[in-house]
C-alpha cells in the first residue's frame, strides 16, 4: 500500500490528489511503526529465551525464528512424477505427506538438539527435493512465503533456495536460543553456551557465504555479518564468565590475566557496537539490542580498568616478589604509558602507583556511569531488574574502591589512565555446520538413483522390450551401476528389432523394479526366465537445451528496496568458458567460494502477494570482603 501511494505521489501533478496521498501515507507509516514496535516486543525481547533460573548475569541476545506459511506440495509433485518420471503418482502420496509433515514440524521446533537435528534433516531433504523436482528450465508453481525476523515483511518466491536459506537462518537462530537458555551458574552450562553461540555464528556465516544477495533484510550480507560478530561476542562473554565462575583471587598475576580477558570482551562488543550503527543495518537492528551491546562494551571495559586499579592499589612490591616478572606482566597490559612514566618506577614508587591506580578507577567509574545512562534510555532494558542490579553493583564497587584511596592531595593527581591491551587465552571461533553427522534418507528413493533420475534430465516413458534368446546370447552388453545401461548393441539382434536402443537404461525386468540393481543382479534376472521370452522395460534420455530465465520477481510488502532474484541455470557438460560468472551477481544463488563450481539454481516467475501476519544467588561483586577473593 505504501509503495503504491509513493508511486502515485511521484506520478501525479494534481495538488488535491497529492494532499490526499500524503494524508494516507501518514496513516500508513504510523500504523507500520506501531506494528514494528509490537513485533519487536513479541519476537525480539532479550528476556524471551533466557534461562528460567535466578541468576546474576547480564542477559544474552537470542534470534527469533523466521515464520512461514503452509506449503502444499501435493499437486505439483504428483504432476511432476507423472509427467517427468512417467510413474503412477498416487503411489507416492505417503512420501509427499511425510515431506509436508516434516516441514510443518520445522515451523515449531523444540529448543534443543532434537530441534536442530530436525531442521538439518529438512534442509538436507530439500537438497534431494531440489534435484528431483525442480528443473532449471521451468517453474514448479510452489510459492514459498517467509517473514523477515526483524521487520515482519513477507517475501514470497517460487524458489526452493529461499526455503533452504530460511531454514539455515532458523538453525542459527535456534542455536542462539539454546545458548541463552543454558544455566550460566555452572561450568557445564557455560561450556554449552559457548558451544551454542560458536555454532550459531558458523551457521550464519555459512548462510552469508552460500546464499548471496538474499531478498530478506535479516539474511542480507550486512545483517548476517553483524549477527555473526554478535554471537562470537556472546561466546567470548560466556568464556570469560566460565573462567571467573569459581571467583577471582585478589592476587597480582591472576588479576593481570583477568584484566586482559575482560578487556577482550569489551573490545569485541565495541566492534559489534560499531557494526550495528552502520547503514543499512542500524535501521533494522532492534533498539534494545544496539543499546545492550553498547552497555556491555562500557561495562566490560570498566571492569578491566577496575581490575588493573586493584593491582596497583592493593599490591605493593615486596622484597620477596619477583620484580622482573611483575614488570613484564604489567607492561603487557599497556600499549603505551604516559610520558615520563616507567613501569618499574610505578611498581617501586608508592605515590605514582597509587595515582595511576586512581586514574584507572576514575575511568572505570566513567564507563560504569555511561552504561547506566544508556540503560536508562531504553524502556525495555531498564525494566530488566538483573541488568540494573549488575550494573549498579559494579558501579558502587568502583566508587567504594575510589573512596578508599582518597587523600588531601588528590587535586595534584592529574595523570590519565592509558588504554588496556586486550588478550585472551580462550579465543572463540565459528564452528561450521556439521551436516554430515545427520543421516537423511531420500524420501523419494523409489524413483531411482539420483544421479540418473533427476529433474535436470528428461526421459521417455518406459518402453516394453520383448524378445527371445538367440543361441544363448542377448545381443547386447550391460554396463554401469544402478540402473544398468545398454551398450554394444547388435543392430540385427531380436532385442534391437523389438525397439531396444544403445544407451537405454533398464528400469524393470519381468515387472520387477530394478533401478537400484547392478549388472550381475540384472543378468541373473534375465537368465532366470529360462526359455520363456524375455520382457523388460527401458527408458531413453531426451536431449534438452536448458533455457535461462531473465525475469524474476520478489514480493516484499513495505520494503523500501525491492530486489530481484536472478539465478543461473548451468549445465554440467558446458565448457569452462561458458561457466564464467556474469558481471551481475546472481540473487540467492550458490556461492562459489571454496567450491569447484556453482550448483544450478532456479529462477523465479512473478510472485503472488502474500498477506502479512504478523531467591537470588550471591553476587560476584560481593566477594571483596576478604583479601583472597575479588570477583
Amino acid at each position: 500500500m505504501r509503495a503504491g501511494a509513493e508511486n502515485l505521489l511521484r506520478a501525479t501533478t494534481n495538488n488535491k490528489v497529492r494532499e490526499q496521498v500524503l494524508l494516507e501515507l501518514s496513516f500508513v507509516n504510523s500504523d507500520l511503526q506501531i506494528l514494528k514496535e509490537e513485533l519487536e516486543g513479541l519476537n525480539i525481547s532479550v528476556e524471551v529465551y533466557q534461562n528460567t533460573e535466578e541468576t546474576f548475569s547480564i542477559p544474552l541476545v537470542p534470534l527469533g525464528l523466521k515464520e512461514t506459511k503452509e506449503v502444499d506440495f501435493t499437486v505439483p509433485l504428483k504432476d511432476f512424477i507423472l509427467e517427468h518420471y512417467s510413474e503412477d503418482s498416487s503411489e507416492y502420496e505417503d512420501e509427499i505427506a511425510d515431506l509436508m509433515d516434516l516441514r510443518q514440524a520445522c515451523r515449531t521446533p523444540s529448543r534443543d538438539e532434537a530441534g536442530i537435528e530436525m531442521l538439518m534433516s529438512y534442509f538436507l531433504q530439500l537438497g534431494f527435493i531440489e534435484n528431483r523436482f525442480f528443473p532449471p528450465t521451468r517453474h514448479m508453481g510452489v510459492l514459498f512465503t517467509w517473514y523477515d525476523s526483524f521487520t515482519g515483511v513477507p517475501v514470497c518466491q517460487q524458489n526452493l533456495l529461499l526455503e533452504k536459506a530460511s531454514i539455515l537462518f532458523n538453525i542459527g537462530a535456534l542455536y542462539t536460543q539454546i545458548g541463552t537458555r543454558c544455566n550460566r551458574q555452572t561450568q557445564t552450562g557455560l561450556e554449552n553456551a559457548v558451544d551454542a553461540f560458536q555454532r550459531a555464528a558458523g551457521v550464519l556465516s555459512y548462510l552469508k557465504e552460500t546464499f548471496t544477495h538474499t531478498p530478506s533484510y535479516d539474511m542480507s550480507p550486512a545483517m548476517l555479518n553483524v549477527l555473526v560478530k554478535m554471537m562470537l561476542a556472546q561466546a567470548q562473554e560466556c568464556a570469560f564468565e566460565q573462567i571467573s565462575l569459581p571467583g577471582i583471587r585478589n592476587e597480582f598475576f591472576t588479576l593481570v590475566k583477568m584484566t586482559q580477558e575482560v578487556a577482550k570482551v569489551g573490545e569485541v562488543y565495541m566492534m559489534v557496537n560499531t557494526a550495528v550503527t552502520q547503514e543499512p543495518v542500524k535501521e533494522n537492528i532492534p533498539y534494545s539490542w544496539s543499546k545492550l551491546v553498547q552497555i556491555k562494551a562500557d561495562h566490560y571495559r570498566a571492569l578491566a580498568h577496575y581490575f588493573l586499579a586493584t593491582i596497583l592499589c592493593d599490591h605493593e612490591l615486596q622484597s620477596s616478589d619477583d620484580e622482573d616478572q611483575q614488570e613484564k606482566a604489567l607492561s603487557q597490559l599497556y600499549d603505551y604509558v604516559p610520558e615520563g612514566v616507567m613501569i618499574l618506577t610505578i611498581l617501586k614508587d608508592k605515590v605514582q602507583r597509587k595515582q595511576l591506580g586512581k586514574a584507572h578507577l576514575r575511568k572505570a567509574i566513567v564507563y560504569h556511569e555511561e552504561a547506566l545512562r544508556v540503560c536508562g534510555l531504553c524502556k525495555k532494558l531498564r525494566n530488566i531488574e538483573v541488568l540494573l542490579e549488575v550494573l549498579t553493583a559494579a558501579h558502587k564497587r568502583s566508587l567504594l574502591k575510589y573512596a578508599q584511596q582518597e587523600t588531601e592531595d588528590d587535586f595534584l593527581s592529574l595523570i590519565q589512565a592509558p588504554d588496556i591491551l586486550p588478550k585472551t587465552e580462550h579465543k572463540v571461533e565459528m564452528v561450521a555446520p556439521q551436516f554430515s553427522k545427520v543421516k537423511v534418507k531420500d524420501l523419494f528413493h523409489r524413483l531411482g538413483p539420483l544421479s540418473v533420475f533427476s529433474a535436470k534430465q528428461r526421459w521417455t516413458a518406459p518402453r516394453t522390450i520383448r524378445f527371445h534368446w538367440e543361441t544363448g546370447e542377448l545381443g547386447f552388453s550391460l554396463k554401469g551401476g544402478a540402473p544398468v545401461q545398454i551398450y554394444c548393441l547388435d543392430p540385427v539382434c531380436s532385442a534391437a528389432s523389438a525397439g531396444l536402443k544403445e544407451g537405454d537404461y533398464i528400469v524393470s525386468v519381468g515387472g520387477v523394479d530394478c533401478k537400484w540393481l547392478g549388472v550381475n543382479e540384472v543378468l541373473e534376472k534375465l537368465k532366470s526366465v529360462g526359455e520363456q521370452p524375455i520382457e523388460f522395460e527401458v527408458i531413453s534420455c531426451q536431449d534438452t537445451t536448458a533455457s535461462m530465465h531473465s525475469k524474476s520477481a520478489t514480493y516484499s510488502v513495505g520494503m523500501q528496496k525491492t530486489y530481484s532474484l536472478i539465478c543461473l541455470a548451468m549445465e554440467e557438460n558446458k565448457t569452462d568458458q561458458a561457466k564464467k560468472a556474469p558481471l551481475k551477481l546472481p540473487f540467492l544463488s550458490w556461492g562459489t567460494k571454496n567450491r569447484q563450481k556453482a550448483a544450478s539454481t532456479l529462477c523465479l516467475p512473478s510472485a503472488v502477494a502474500g498477506s502479512s501476519q504478523v531467591k537470588k544467588k550471591l553476587s560476584p561483586f560481593t566477594l571483596l570482603g576478604t583479601e583472597s577473593s575479588l570477583y
